[in-house]
């Protein structure tokens, strides 16, 4: 496609775009990516919910560990990174340094999509490499292979297919942060469901069995994606498959990279309490939750299905209610939303602090109302973190750099999650109650930094239409 043509087909897009309203007041191929993206995610967070316990209870044990291809060379390296290990420290810094890297891969993935391929080539691509990479974890000896399949088929996934909706509104169109809610009302589905059935089978049937679970979702998800490619913006890329010349950029648009990216670790503490979920706090909860209900014995990987549902449930509320502020007053800019739900989110350790205390006391596993007390603060400032996050790196990116801009984006998980295997690392070397408030410390700075950074840099992270323009 040539340079005139394909500035003439996204011209004619946005012009459509702004009256395409079929997907709840939105454009139709928000439904078809919210869609595959559900079915990804339902892969990712059941294998995800599984890494640690099945590392722990599985794995990492006499007579299983010592048939996967590599793994004393991993040990070696992981030791490298993190210095002496325990049990609970390997399984911990194993899964969170996989949950970190799959948001470094997306950088390499959104190059590739922009500069080279074009981004529903590259998505396909990933799709492709994580049905095999989640297939190959259901056995023993691929466990590592499986993972390095899945980290380069995220990183070519998951930025790009983020950078696709963003691309489905203009500039100023306010529908853009709604959009991203709605996106990521689909990944809360997929962790209600996930952990549910990949948790269960895995638990309670065959730890491997889990995986394959996870990996039909991925199936799925390729499926609705190649099947709704007609409704997705069209892609600047020329007849010999090279990406459109990027314009140069300007004094100001090396302004917002820099800050940006800066941004990025301020980002990594702000959440470190909602990636603790799938780390530390499932080995923690197992122990100090009473999870015998009604005579059954709850897995304890159902509490993430029980998160993923308070979220979706607050994911609702949150866009009624900015929807129900928007008609009344100017609605806040995404930056000014990240800071009150970390603001909030912050509240969520701080419960989790109280109940260590009981449980230190009583010496009694508490009530899951305690646990539903820290879900719901969390989920109601995620609402206002993550997705938001994503509208905002969408729309302050220099024309061009979209996809790499998302998947820089995602770097900050990257640092979080590496972070969060440090932090989780440290659950039994300290008491509970200290282990919950060094969560609460850490976002609570980062609100700090970043109410700091919107009265400073603000007008560089929410530019107009005719700012984008020029």
């Amino acid at each position: 496609m040539s340079k005139d043509n394909a500035a003439a087909a996204l011209d004619a897009f946005e012009t459509k775009a702004k009256s395409d309203t079929v997907f709840i007041g939105h454009p139709a191929g928000l439904g078809w990516l919210s869609a595959s993206e559900f079915w990804e995610r339902f892969s990712y967070y059941g294998m995800q919910t599984l890494l640690v316990l099945y590392l722990m209870h599985y794995l990492l044990q006499p007579g299983h560990i010592e048939q996967v291809w590599g793994f004393e060379a991993f040990r070696r390296l992981i030791a490298w990174l993190y210095g002496a290990q325990s049990q609970m420290a390997l399984a911990s810094n194993t899964a969170q340094l996989y949950a970190g890297l799959v948001y470094i891969t997306p950088l390499a993935g959104g190059f590739l999509a922009d500069r080279v391929i074009g981004r529903t080539n590259t998505v396909t691509i990933g799709a492709l490499l994580m049905v095999f990479g989640t297939f190959l974890l259901a056995l023993n000896q691929t466990f590592l292979l499986g993972l390095l399949f899945l980290l380069i088929g995220v990183g070519c996934f998951k930025g790009n297919i983020a950078s696709q909706v963003g691309d489905l509104y203009t500039i100023d169109d306010p529908r853009r942060a709604d959009g991203f809610q709605i996106y990521f009302m689909g990944i809360q589905l997929a962790v209600i469901i996930s952990p549910v059935i990949c948790g269960y089978l895995g638990q309670r049937v065959d730890w491997h069995l889990g995986f394959v679970a996870a990996g039909v979702g991925m199936v799925l998800g390729l499926a609705i994606y190649l099947f709704g490619r007609r409704t997705f913006p069209p892609e600047p890329i020329s007849k010999n498959g090279a990406g459109e010349k990027r314009p140069p950029l300007k004094a100001r648009d090396w302004k917002v990279v820099v800050l940006l990216v800066a941004l990025l670790p301020v980002l990594a503490v702000s959440i470190v309490g909602n990636q603790e979920i799938f780390d530390a706090y499932l080995v923690w909860g197992e122990k100090n939750f009473q999870t015998v209900l009604w005579g059954f014995n709850m897995p304890i990987t159902w509490i993430v299905s029980v998160d993923a549902f308070v979220s979706a449930a607050t994911m609702i509320g949150v866009i009624a209610f900015w929807r129900w502020y928007g008609k009344r007053w100017q609605e806040p800019n995404e930056i000014t939303k990240i800071i009150i739900g970390v603001a909030i989110s912050t509240l969520g350790p701080l419960v989790l602090a109280g109940c260590a205390v009981v449980a230190t006391a009583t010496h009694h596993p508490v009530p899951l109302y305690w646990a539903l007390g820290f879900h719901i603060l969390n989920d109601v400032g995620f609402a206002n973190v993550l997705p938001v996050g994503l509208a905002l790196y969408s729309r302050a990116a220099p024309r061009g750099m979209g996809g790499t801009m998302i998947a820089v984006y995602y770097v900050h998980l990257f640092m979080a999650n590496v972070l969060v295997g440090y932090v989780g690392g440290l659950l039994g070397s300290m008491p509970d109650t200290r282990f919950w408030l060094l969560h609460v410390a850490l976002m609570g700075g980062s609100a700090v930094v970043l109410f700091v950074a919107r009265l400073f840099f603000g007008h560089l992270l929410a530019p107009t239409r005719a700012e984008a323009a020029a």
